[in-house]
């Protein structure tokens, strides 16, 4: 089987997949971010096999999210880390990702019985992505992110909360407003102070990968509502929120430090709204004319 070495550029991270050719046509949410050269912070290869994790593995914990979201098993391998990931919270695992204990390298072991290949090299990317650059000032968010006027704003919220519908009403609102991701984006503070969001191959279940980014002009936490209200919120609020959206092995204390040191910069940068409401353009209206006065 032909294999494929590929270099990508997020968020102006690089980082490698060498995979089965054949697999390269299902990737085509990474076809934006294809460099020809570059230095990666992490590499991963991809296998079809019959992995069997080893017997004496330490299991760390089981991160089990809604009934609609998967679930991720993590264990120690002596210094380094393995995690086991279903599709769905209750369903067998479909794959498994050894990583080193710096998470610079990482072979994807895809089972047999795995029917979505897909699903399986984007969780590994996107797990692989946050560990690595945690300590570079970025975050990946959980987040839909909507532009207008050159600036981008982020929606936070638990899903089904409307982020999503949100930045639908948006473009309603402002013909001119366009999405940039509505799932996974990359949030960094620049060396100069500037918080720049950027797209990424990651945007749940709507497809939107776009090689672009925006400064921050705001991050806005929704939550459902039979009104339109908004307030700023205060910095331990806007602290607990980004967090909760935020990517991290939160057993890993140097890891965790950086992220919250990210965090810190950020919400001292930027503006946190809480935004209760609901799903129509008075609500968008209200997000607008705040963020932008």
């Amino acid at each position: 089987m032909a294999v494929v070495q590929r270099l990508y550029r997020v968020a102006d991270h690089v980082f490698g997949l060498s995979l089965p050719a054949e697999w390269e046509a299902a990737l085509s949410n990474y076809a934006p971010f294809l460099i020809e050269e570059g230095d990666p912070l992490f590499r991963v290869e991809i296998l079809e096999d019959d992995y069997t994790p080893p017997a004496n593995l330490e299991h760390v914990y089981t991160d089990r999210s809604d009934e609609d979201m998967p679930r991720i098993e993590l264990y120690h391998e002596g210094p380094d880390w393995l995690f086991g990931v279903s599709k769905w919270r209750d369903t067998p695992i479909c794959c498994y990702i050894a990583a080193s204990a710096d998470f610079s390298r990482a072979t994807l072991h895809i089972l047999p019985d795995c029917n979505d290949v897909r699903f399986a090299i984007d969780n590994a990317a996107m797990l692989l992505y946050a560990f690595a650059t945690s300590g570079l000032q970025t975050l990946e968010m959980h987040a839909s992110v909507t532009v207008r006027d050159g600036y981008a704003q982020l929606f936070l919220g638990h899903s089904g909360t409307g982020k999503s519908t949100h930045s639908r009403l948006w473009q309603e609102a402002y013909p001119d407003a366009w999405l940039l991701n509505d799932d996974n984006p990359v949030l960094r503070v620049l060396p100069d102070g500037e918080v720049r969001v950027y797209g990424s191959p990651w945007s749940g279940k709507t497809p939107c990968y776009k090689n672009q980014s925006a400064p921050v002009r705001g991050i806005v936490k929704l939550s459902q509502a039979p009104h339109n209200e908004i307030r700023l919120l205060r910095l331990p609020e806007a602290y607990a929120y980004m967090l909760a959206s935020s990517s991290g092995l939160k057993i890993v204390p140097e890891m965790m430090d950086c992220l919250y040191e990210t965090i810190a910069k950020t919400i001292q940068l930027v503006p946190v709204y809480g935004l209760e409401c609901l799903p129509n353009t008075d609500a968008a209206r209200l997000c607008h004319d705040t963020l932008t006065k």
